[in-house]
């Protein structure tokens, strides 16, 4: 899956440092649409016992893991890309109305390097369809502020009990390249 994408030189230090984090803050689940920006991160989840990672097929159905998790004692994270958000609404409206903590790391498409007209929409109306639905944003756009970025989002979400998004800037993560 990241042989489509373009990484910079700090390709390896982000995810590093995310995964930390989640380890950190007792994340025990990540689940996820697979996607090539949030492939690092997933891959290191993958890899750690400690972390259960779930691959879905549908954004909105990691809205409900995530929120099931929490319901049973678990913290969790759901990894998907800018695309994917305009898909969850509904279900971003329980999390609101339950005042359920969450976290979203939320590759973003459409910005850095973006060639593919249709992911430029999304990725334009991500942040604020986020806001609407109450979420608290975090932009991570240097590879360096990744581990502190990563554990404010955490500590917003799970300690002080809000819907948090951590927004992976596309020229943090690199553009599609498509054989280039």
């Amino acid at each position: 899956m990241t042989e489509d994408y373009d990484f910079g030189t700090a390709s390896g230090a982000w995810p590093a440092a995310m995964h930390a984090a989640l380890r950190a803050r007792d994340v025990r689940l990540l689940a996820h649409v697979p996607d090539g920006g949030n492939a690092p991160l997933i891959a290191r989840c993958e890899a750690d016992p400690a972390i259960t990672v779930v691959p879905l097929t549908t954004e909105e159905e990691g809205v409900g893991v995530i929120a099931g998790a929490w319901l049973g004692g678990m913290r969790s994270v759901l990894a998907i890309q800018s695309s994917g958000v305009g898909n969850c609404g509904n279900l971003f409206a329980m999390l609101r109305s339950c005042t359920m903590p969450a976290l979203l790391i939320v590759s973003m498409r459409g910005e850095w390097g973006e060639f593919v007209p249709w992911q430029i929409p999304m990725g334009q109306a991500a942040p604020d369809m986020l806001r609407l639905f109450g979420f608290d944003l975090f932009r991570l756009e240097q590879a360096d502020e990744a581990a502190a970025v990563t554990d404010h989002a955490l500590r917003q979400a799970f300690l002080g009990g809000r819907a948090a998004a951590l927004l992976v800037s596309q020229r943090l993560i690199g553009s599609k390249s498509f054989g280039k």
